[in-house]
């Protein structure tokens, strides 16, 4: 669209460059064989305008030969105002065309003018050359920065899989020495979760329904697990089920809450909240905080991580995280807010 209107705007200014005259000229006599030949000053002024926009710009002066292009252009110009006058004195006596005899003075100021013309076409042509190049260059940028943001993007969601897959297959082996019957309730939990990871995933958005329905499923194959004094809650508040999010952004951050929420021996806590209200998402929570030891390296802060990458991806300049512990170092808080 954007070539169409450029060829557009070309075709209509040199249409109006040949044409404008023909007005002033009209019942003057003129004939069709004179407004040819009076038509090599436009045809000139079209010579300068592309040999600079084509030609010219490119080689020398985008490639800082300034000297050369001004040279070149100088001598062009100059050139084509001295043919000009000579071709318009042949022109009127070729047609017989009155007019006073014109000195070595009237040559020189015409020659100046039509090369002053021409000279302002070559600039402007130069700076429409510039111009385009610019543009071209800086759409070549985004072009180039958006595809490796969305091959980043696709690279980390595929690094999810096998961090979630990791944490909970660890989950069903412990289950497995205790109960048999719930591992495989485990397992038919797992199945949905992979479904929505292999099909879901691959689209740049699901929804937002489809995410908690993840979600619900994770936390309750964790809860088998857990003991009784661990207090587990998830209150997903959703005023619009059509909304879509951007798949898995959540998931890291509640095996975050898991990971270093609770303790085998002192009462613990995740309390995780989702809320949907019109264009805007906010998921927060809430867990005590029991921190690895410096011995314990698993997972080595990946999921955060990846989390934050997925919203600077995502969501540019349309989100916010905040995240912290409590003066105490008892509570961990983590809260996302989306402007959809």
């Amino acid at each position: 669209m954007n070539r169409k209107l450029g060829f557009a705007c070309h075709f209509l200014l040199w249409a109006y460059m040949f044409l404008s005259p023909l007005p002033f000229w009209r019942g003057t006599g003129i004939t069709f064989g004179q407004y040819l030949m009076y038509c090599l000053d436009p045809l000139f002024l079209m010579i300068v305008f592309y040999l600079n926009y084509l030609y010219l710009t490119p080689k020398f002066f985008v490639s800082g030969k300034h000297r050369y292009d001004l040279l070149i252009n100088v001598i062009l110009v100059i050139s084509l105002g001295i043919i000009l006058n000579y071709w318009k004195e042949f022109t009127n006596a070729l047609y017989s065309v009155p007019g006073r005899h014109l000195d070595a003075l009237d040559y020189f100021s015409r020659t100046l003018r039509d090369s002053l013309n021409f000279a302002i076409f070559a600039a402007g042509s130069t700076a429409l050359a510039l111009a385009r190049r610019y543009v071209t260059a800086d759409n070549a940028l985004k072009e180039s920065e958006a595809a490796r943001a969305k091959s980043e993007y696709l690279t980390l969601r595929s690094q999810i899989n096998p961090h979630f897959l990791l944490n909970t297959l660890n989950n069903i082996y412990a289950l497995t020495a205790i109960d048999q019957e719930r591992a495989q309730d485990a397992i038919q939990q797992l199945s949905k979760m992979l479904r929505h990871m292999l099909y879901d995933n691959q689209e740049s958005e699901v929804l937002l329904s489809d995410e908690v329905q993840f979600l619900e499923n994770y936390i309750n194959l964790m809860k088998i697990r857990l003991s009784q004094n661990v207090d587990v809650t998830f209150v997903p508040q959703i005023a619009r089920p059509d909304v879509k999010v951007a798949p898995l952004i959540f998931i890291s951050l509640v095996e975050n809450a898991f990971k270093h929420g609770i303790s085998p021996t002192e009462p613990s806590f995740v309390h995780i909240n989702l809320v949907s209200m019109c264009n805007e998402i906010t998921f927060s929570i809430e867990n005590s905080n029991h921190p690895k030891t410096s011995q314990d390296r698993s997972g080595h802060g990946i999921g955060l991580n990846q989390v934050q990458r997925r919203l600077e991806l995502a969501y540019p300049e349309h989100y916010t995280w905040t995240k912290g512990v409590s003066a105490d170092g008892k509570i961990y808080t983590s809260t996302i807010h989306i402007q959809l």
